[in-house]
């Protein structure tokens, strides 16, 4: 049984659909009183009340469940921010994040995989896709997410050396699709979601202006849960850090082409402008040791997207 931390979230719930279609049994941990998604079925899927910053709840799960796996998805970093406690909120990131591998190395898993973000080649001066061997910048920059992520890796890598673990990271690229949330870093959810109400893209939660130009690796997030879903179950890596995303480049012009392709009259103008440099995963490692190839081009996804919460989906 592969135990999925943040299982009942975003890409979370995506990724325990995946190790489900794939024949896993899952059992996956809620803090609060959060409903079952609807892309889960409450036949298939073992859910328990726990939190990761919880040592002794989280090690109860081990003597319920023979856990074989587990895939860490829950958030491992402070976000949002919290300027009045900003030591408090490190402390209890990262101690789950200790905790996760404390399970994972008495229970004995056959592999542990963690989440980490495209964010950690921020600062990278390169025209091409980022390869899982660039060295990264040292620099923390203003939002802590990197930052954490980075610390995250190194201590994977320690744990693993020292335990024997067999731990995976994945450099999550942009992701959006059913159940996400407005995204601070790029437009793409916002776009779907005011063609769905016919109205104009509330963008007040950007942390920037967003230009038709801009663009990022977008990964629709039925592919990412799938890719994290295979990066788990194969039976040989011969890596420990995988780029998870689609290997391309989506700008907010190319999302809301596609999108005006369902809905003509969708008011999406955005300004011209924007950085031409777009952050790109170089998925070739991926490819090779899961076969993985992503099924959703930007005119599917936004289609997709755009069905589901035009069946009454609020997000």
């Amino acid at each position: 049984m592969i135990l999925v931390t943040g299982g009942l979230g975003f890409i979370g719930s995506h990724t325990v659909r995946a190790l489900l279609d794939q024949g896993e049994d899952c059992v996956v941990v809620r803090r609060g009183a959060r409903p079952l998604p609807p892309v889960l079925d409450a036949a298939q899927v073992t859910v328990e009340q726990a939190d990761v910053t919880d040592l002794d709840a989280l090690l109860a799960l081990g003597r319920r469940h023979h856990i074989t796996g587990i895939v860490h998805l829950a958030g491992s970093y402070p976000w949002p921010p919290v300027p009045g406690a900003p030591v408090a909120a490190a402390r209890s990131a990262l101690g789950g994040l200790l905790n996760v591998f404390h399970a994972a190395h008495e229970w004995e898993v056959r592999r542990l995989g963690i989440a980490s973000t495209i964010g950690v080649y921020s600062g990278l001066d390169t025209d091409g896709p980022l390869h899982e061997d660039a060295p990264l910048p040292m620099s923390a920059g203003a939002v802590p997410i990197p930052a954490f992520k980075k610390i995250g890796e190194l201590l994977d890598g320690h744990f693993a050396e020292t335990t024997g673990l067999d731990v995976v990271d994945y450099r999550i690229s942009g992701t959006w699709g059913p159940l996400g949330h407005a995204d601070p870093f790029f437009a793409a959810p916002a776009l779907v979601h005011a063609a769905a109400r016919g109205t104009a893209p509330d963008l007040s939660h950007q942390l920037g202006p967003a230009f038709a130009e801009h663009g990022l690796d977008l990964t629709y997030v039925k592919d990412t849960g799938r890719a994290i879903a295979l990066l788990q179950t194969a039976e040989r890596l011969d890596h420990r850090t995988y780029n998870v995303g689609s290997g391309r480049a989506t700008t907010n012009a190319q999302v809301a082409e596609a999108l005006r392709k369902a809905v003509p009259d969708a008011r999406l103008d955005l300004p011209t402008g924007g950085d031409p440099r777009h952050m790109v995963l170089d998925i070739g490692r991926l490819r090779a040791d899961t076969g993985y190839t992503p099924e959703y081009d930007t005119e599917r996804a936004a289609a997709d997207y755009l069905a589901w919460l035009r069946a009454g989906n609020p997000r």
